[in-house]
């Protein structure tokens, strides 16, 4: 269960990355990460209120809305920032490169906080997925448009790796949080009430709340953050909890990190991008490395 809930959870962000990119390059990387939260915790208090009867998990522990506000601040919204920055610095295809690295991020951060041990089958599955993933998309597309002057580029690298440090210790942050088996939508809740929360104070230090807000005015493009959100905040880091919770977290991680395979089909359909033979085997690959993953779970 754990494995098909991080698989789907990669299917969510294979999505947002589509819809969170256009939309970034139209209205900015911090606007849409600021308006996003805001429609996920929306929908996320509503769900909890039909499924737990009420809008937010109240008879949770201070200590334990600690680790995970802690968890969604530096995941949702230090490391999504970066992210999303770099998808429109260097592109959703470099910026999935990247994020391929949170797998091994995240294993050695388990190892080094929660104790937890891999055997060397799972490093293997882990190595052998990673590669497969970073092999389709580290080729270039022949539609790519991405500027490439070296600070411009430079930058977005280093976006990216925060994007992986945030993911990686967003994870390993939550899964302290859901000790002792309490309900990931719970969990989730918090993340993204407490990222949201932190993220609007300091927009309205800033004096930015209005110009974010404007974005209202757009119809279609608020349509677009609002679908994003509903797939990838709420449905996909749900599911995400879910799968750390259940299986440790660098297996976890790394069926998390498929998003790049299942985004090549989606640049095929909506942005006419050719599907190339190193793209199909470097599938094949992750796949090999999903399937060993699962059997020694």
């Amino acid at each position: 269960m754990g494995q098909l809930a991080a698989v789907i959870t990669a299917v969510c962000w294979a999505i947002t990355s589509i819809l969170f990119s256009v939309t970034s390059k139209r209205v900015g990387s911090l606007t849409v990460n600021r308006l996003r939260l805001l429609f996920a915790a929306v929908f996320l208090m509503a769900i909890h209120l039909v499924a737990m009867g009420s809008l937010v998990p109240l008879n949770f522990s201070l200590e334990r809305w600690g680790w995970l506000g802690l968890s969604g601040v530096i995941g949702l919204t230090l490391g999504d920032a970066f992210l999303f920055q770099a998808y429109v610095m260097i592109g959703p295809r470099l910026s999935t490169v990247m994020m391929a690295l949170s797998p091994v991020a995240s294993a050695l951060l388990a190892w080094l906080v929660l104790g937890e041990r891999l055997t060397l089958i799972e490093i293997a599955g882990i190595a052998i997925t990673v590669a497969g993933v970073s092999w389709v998309v580290m080729e270039e597309p022949e539609t790519n448009h991405v500027e490439r002057n070296r600070r411009h580029y430079l930058l977005g690298i280093l976006s990216g790796l925060g994007g992986v440090l945030g993911q990686a210790f967003g994870l390993i942050l939550s899964k302290r949080g859901l000790e002792g088996g309490v309900s990931p939508l719970s969990g989730v809740v918090i993340r993204i009430i407490v990222a949201a929360l932190v993220l609007w104070i300091f927009t309205l230090l800033r004096g930015q709340a209005r110009p974010s807000l404007r974005v209202f005015q757009q119809p279609r493009i608020t349509g677009i953050i609002a679908a994003g959100s509903l797939i990838g905040p709420v449905i996909g880091v749900w599911l995400s909890l879910v799968s750390v919770q259940l299986i440790p977290v660098g297996i976890a991680s790394t069926l998390q990190s498929l998003s790049p395979i299942f985004v090549l089909p989606m640049t095929g359909l909506f942005f006419k991008e050719k599907i190339t033979s190193r793209a199909i085997l470097g599938t094949a690959g992750a796949l090999v490395g999903v399937a060993v993953l699962s059997l020694v779970i």
